[in-house]
């Protein structure tokens, strides 16, 4: 029989306390979300205050800011980060639309519904059956309704949208093609010929793979490089042009810039809150028996944690680019292709921090560069042994691969093979298969499909 006992150990357990939790959440957001944290905080307590901004004086020279990069800046230039045209969206420009139509109220409800389901490229991203299991059954909306709302929508600007496929996407575009902006669309026969490329050979279009087209659809090769031509005229991304993508309006957090020691870094001060607690609180506090304002006295202690804590994550996101920038200088003078390898780990042991809270300082935070505004992990990136001993990253190779396709032949592109003796020449070793594991993460197509496509463009001109 077993029986009850009492017993006393001793034992260690780690435990994030709530203003550490807190805290390691603020570091992960990006300025964006930082903002609007700040913002809710705000609202929800009365002590804190947010000053208003005032022009604080740069803290490097104009003239050091991007040298080489276009000279000083002068007055009336342009403001160094300008911001986003303020545009329409993709489904504000839908919305426009459709409500001038003389479609039903039902109709345009589920009009809206695939407006909402649309991704960045213009597309609908999910399948009826998906759309109809999240629709209230009460509304009893059948497939037909939303396969005629779908059409409806596909006959909205831009030519395209609301495609389910690239292949309905493009023929799409080419039910009415203007005759007067497409000379390739004067000929019917071509356009009918373009239709079905589009339906059923699209694959065997873009690996040139002129003879089998031929054969198949029973046409000269003359007719098959017209209809290519008329194809290419099309938009595949026909809601593109209402999506930006992040890195090309997003504001840095912090920005780079040339010393007389090198390249340095610092915060984007417009990003920077200044936050402070209500004087008149404190005083009313300090003047009150203890106790006699219990919940005034908490808003001031959370919103001097939160002070603490906003100031203890620009303190990080501060040195983590510092040490970045100190270990990638030649990145800075060079660009990408000169990028050393770099992982999260080497970051963490100069700084005496976790991997955990450096991954989560280079979260969504993004650097101002010579070379363009960049996330900060993009900086990391695996090393491949090189001939002098040191290592490649292979963000570099890729850069490398890059400027060697954009400088090939079109008419004899470079083979895997080729382009592996390339590398070697600039003391990167690497196996073929690794040069063409490279490529395809590049999205770039093999050395004879790239012929090909290039010997069908030139006979297009």
């Amino acid at each position: 029989m077993i029986r009850p006992a009492l017993e006393i150990r001793q034992s260690q357990q780690l435990v994030l306390t709530p203003q550490l939790q807190q805290a390691l959440r603020l570091l992960q957001l990006s300025s964006l979300d930082l903002q609007q944290e700040i913002s809710q905080a705000l609202t929800e307590n009365p002590v804190l205050e947010l000053e208003s901004p005032e022009p604080a004086a740069e803290s490097v020279a104009a003239e050091d800011l991007f040298s080489g990069g276009g000279g000083p800046r002068q007055d009336g230039d342009d403001d160094f980060f300008p911001e986003a045209a303020a545009t329409p969206s993709l489904r504000e420009h839908l919305l426009g639309q459709i409500s001038c139509t003389r479609a039903s109220r039902r109709d345009l409800a589920l009009m809206t519904v695939l407006i909402d389901e649309l991704d960045d490229n213009g597309y609908l991203a999910a399948s009826f059956e998906e759309i109809l299991a999240y629709l209230p059954e009460s509304l009893e909306v059948e497939q037909g309704e939303l396969e005629a709302a779908l059409a409806l929508l596909q006959n909205m600007e831009p030519a395209g949208i609301a495609a389910r496929t690239m292949s309905e996407c493009l023929l799409l575009q080419l039910r009415q093609p203007d005759a007067k902006v497409w000379p390739e669309a004067r000929d019917a026969a071509i356009v009918a010929l373009a239709r079905r490329l589009c339906e059923r050979h699209l694959d065997a279009l873009a690996a040139g793979r002129l003879a089998f087209l031929c054969e198949e659809l029973k046409c000269s090769p003359a007719e098959v490089r017209t209809a290519h031509a008329l194809i290419r005229r099309l938009d595949p991304y026909p809601g593109r042009a209402w999506t930006v993508p992040v890195a090309d309006f997003a504001v840095p957090d912090v920005i780079a810039y040339r010393s007389g020691n090198g390249w340095r870094v610092r915060l984007n001060g417009d990003l920077v809150p200044r936050l402070s607690v209500n004087d008149a609180y404190v005083q009313a506090l300090g003047q009150e028996p203890r106790g006699s304002y219990e919940g005034l006295q908490s808003h001031v202690q959370q919103a001097r944690w939160l002070i603490r804590q906003v100031a203890q994550r620009f303190d990080t996101l501060l040195r983590v680019s510092t040490e970045i920038v100190a270990r990638q200088q030649a990145f800075f003078e060079s660009g990408m292709v000169a990028l050393r390898p770099m992982v999260l780990r080497e970051i963490a042991e100069a700084l005496g921090m976790h991997e955990s809270t450096i991954s989560r300082a280079t979260s969504s935070k993004y650097m101002a560069t010579p070379h363009g505004t960049l996330e900060l992990k993009r900086f990391f990136s695996t090393g491949v042994p090189a001939a002098d001993g040191e290592s490649a990253s292979a963000a570099s190779i890729q850069a490398m691969m890059r400027e060697m396709l954009d400088q090939e032949d079109p008419r004899k592109p470079l083979s895997d093979s080729q382009l592996m003796a390339k590398l070697a020449e600039r003391g990167v070793e690497l196996a073929r298969r690794t040069v063409a594991k490279y490529r395809e993460g590049m999205r770039v197509p093999t050395a004879s499909q790239r012929k090909a496509m290039a010997l069908m463009r030139m006979d297009d001109c």
